[in-house]
């Protein structure tokens, strides 16, 4: 009788740690992972400011941006800008955030929450990002994207967009 318990114990606890190995290399193999690239930050002769930053999302899930940070502010979402069309790697240049012509080729003004699919890429401008002057022009700022289980960090000093 002793070696029958000690016999389902032991298959016991061999299921217990086979279904947490499982679980955990299962939940670690999908993970955010995000590269933030070509950043920008301009501030005009008028002290209008923006933003820029190509976004590329190397990890193995897809994933939700769920908010952007100039300076540790959030950014309004009806000032963000994507175009998740394929990026050159040249680079991101500063554009006339008044321009309607020029917002015009973006595809997405969002109002919530944006995806990204996993190995997808996107441009990001920011329009008017907060406590960014004209004053700050070769000082560094930070900017921050918030996912669903992260958030990634950059910092970038401000330069002044001749026109």
């Amino acid at each position: 009788m002793t070696t029958l318990i000690l016999l389902v114990v032991s298959v016991l606890l061999a299921g217990i740690v086979t279904y947490y190995a499982t679980n955990i290399t299962m939940t670690r193999t999908r993970q955010e992972e995000v590269q933030l690239i070509y950043l920008h930050c301009w501030v005009d002769s008028d002290g209008e400011a923006s933003a820029a930053f190509k976004i590329k999302n190397v990890g193995s899930k897809d994933i939700l941006l769920d908010e952007i940070a100039v300076r540790g502010v959030e950014s309004d979402w009806n000032k963000i800008y994507f175009n998740d069309t394929t990026v050159s790697d040249t680079g991101l240049s500063w554009i006339n955030m008044t321009d309607t012509a020029e917002l015009g080729k973006f595809e997405v003004n969002a109002t919530q929450d944006v995806p990204l699919e996993s190995s997808g890429e996107m441009a990001v401008y920011l329009k008017d990002p907060p406590n960014i002057e004209l004053s700050d022009i070769g000082t560094t700022v930070s900017i921050c994207v918030y996912t669903m289980n992260g958030q990634w960090i950059e910092e970038v000093n401000v330069e002044y967009a001749g026109q």
